[in-house]
């Protein structure tokens, strides 16, 4: 049973990398799509690859997710609890893919860490949901809202006395490397993230100890899944951030994808807080949109985008809980 548990419970894990690509690869790209910076295809394909660079530039944050969150479990026990939060993420980014909501897989994943172990009688680490997830949870937004708005006040300063077209033309050709920032911190942050279950995964069934490396093959396959779920693409989520919440130009879109770019890889590399990428770029396309005028935005998008950033750790949690009780009944 450990061996067919640990299998399921890793491809599983990979599943949600998949979903996490496709779900969250609007991210990296909406707003150089939306300003025709690049084509679609185009886009994804350089995500894709960013992605998989990304993946390899650090473990400070897999380390958050396998040992800060949640107390390790043990046997079989242990395994399907890492199942059911899996499942919990799955679903909910699935929910909200359809409705074309843009909430964060990575707290969707926590959610379901949180409410599987809940279920299961595993300890949950408050302090390190607190310090490591619900605290980001809250700054990264305002953060991205406010440098989203200084950036962009900086930019039109320096650009007031230039020719608005041949401007707009170089942001055009500057966002191709924004948008790949934005990727290569996606890589790094969310890659990351299902290394740290699978990690997990390993350390439950003896197969490794809980100080050793990450094996190569765990980044290798995190990576290679997070990069083709973001090449499938998630057109949904994409309209929502590259048209719904504002109308980008160039230098708007080269500004949000900055300022989320350099807050992903601050709190990775300095912090190693496994902040949302959903929130960062969400929140700086609102701060850079402002500079336009307030209501610019079209804040009744931006309120339905926060309620769903609220409700995602508890409603994956929920559905995590579900599926602990009845893989219980099936197979403990």
């Amino acid at each position: 049973m450990d061996t067919f548990a640990l299998i399921v419970t890793i491809g599983v894990a990979l599943g949600f990398t998949y979903t996490n690509g496709f779900h969250d690869s609007a991210n990296a790209i909406a707003t150089s799509v939306s300003t025709r910076a690049l084509t679609p295809r185009a886009a994804l394909a350089m995500a894709a690859v960013m992605n998989l660079a990304g993946a390899f530039m650090g473990s400070g944050v897999a380390k958050t997710v396998s040992e800060g969150i949640i107390e390790t479990p043990h046997g079989d026990k242990g395994m399907w609890i890492l199942f059911a939060a899996l499942i919990g993420a799955i679903v909910w980014n699935l929910i909200t893919w359809y409705f074309g909501l843009p909430s964060s897989s990575s707290h969707a994943l926590f959610g379901g860490m949180v409410g599987a172990a809940l279920a299961g009688g595993i300890g949950v680490i408050w302090s390190g949901v607190v310090d490591k997830i619900v605290i980001p949870m809250f700054l990264s937004p305002v953060i991205g809202l406010v440098a989203g708005y200084l950036v962009m006040c900086a930019i039109m300063w320096m650009f007031r006395k230039s020719n608005p077209h041949k401007a707009k033309r170089g942001f055009r050709i500057a966002q191709t490397v924004s948008a790949a920032g934005m990727a290569l911190g996606h890589g790094l942050q969310d890659a990351q993230k299902t290394m740290g279950i699978v990690v997990m995964a390993l350390v439950i069934s003896d197969v490794q100890s809980a100080d050793a490396p990450i094996p190569i093959w765990v980044k290798i396959a995190c990576a290679l899944m997070l990069s083709a779920g973001t090449y499938a693409g998630g057109w949904r989520i994409m309209r929502t951030l590259g048209r719904k919440i504002i109308e980008l130009d160039p230098p708007q879109g080269f500004a949000a994808e900055t300022t989320g770019a350099g807050i992903m890889f601050t709190t990775a590399f300095m912090f190693h807080a496994p902040i949302s990428t959903t929130h960062v770029i969400t929140s700086a396309i609102m701060g850079v949109g402002a500079t336009k005028r307030v209501n610019a935005v079209r804040w009744g998008v931006a309120k339905n985008i926060i309620l769903g950033w609220f409700i995602t750790m508890p409603a994956a949690a929920i559905v995590a809980a579900l599926s602990f009780w009845v893989v219980n009944l099936a197979f403990l």
